[in-house]
């Protein structure tokens, strides 16, 4: 059973940065399908950071330039480091994780099923 505890969530100020941490155990996949999501109040979900099934990253458009996804695989540790922070930075960020897939190729799948509790990050102005 894979799971996932986040953790490094906090206050900060616009400008400001943090670190998220995730720590993976269970995940025996020979992939990294692991990325960071976010849901702000009254708003839906969104993936912030991916990992692609070539270990290369995606960004969502808003954050491109000032977060960064990576894997200590040592360690089973996902990261999402934050910086330039902005009050629209302000959400519930979660880690997920899922079992790559194959269609004649491995991928990984835009659906995760592994999830942690979340941490919550505030942004003030």
């Amino acid at each position: 059973q894979v799971h996932l505890v986040e953790s490094g969530g906090g206050s900060v100020q616009a400008g400001g940065s943090l670190r998220l941490s995730c720590a993976v155990s269970g995940y025996t996949y020979s992939s990294n399908c692991m990325g960071w999501f976010r849901q702000a109040p009254g708003k839906e979900r969104e993936v912030v950071a991916a990992f692609n099934f070539d270990d290369s990253t995606r960004y969502a458009d808003s954050v491109k330039g000032r977060f960064t996804i990576s894997l200590d695989n040592a360690r089973n540790i996902l990261y999402l480091q934050m910086n330039s922070l902005k009050p629209e930075d302000t959400a519930m960020y979660y880690c997920a994780a899922e079992k790559p897939r194959y269609n004649g190729r491995w991928f990984c799948p835009e659906y995760f099923g592994y999830w942690g509790q979340g941490t919550q990050v505030t942004v003030s102005s």
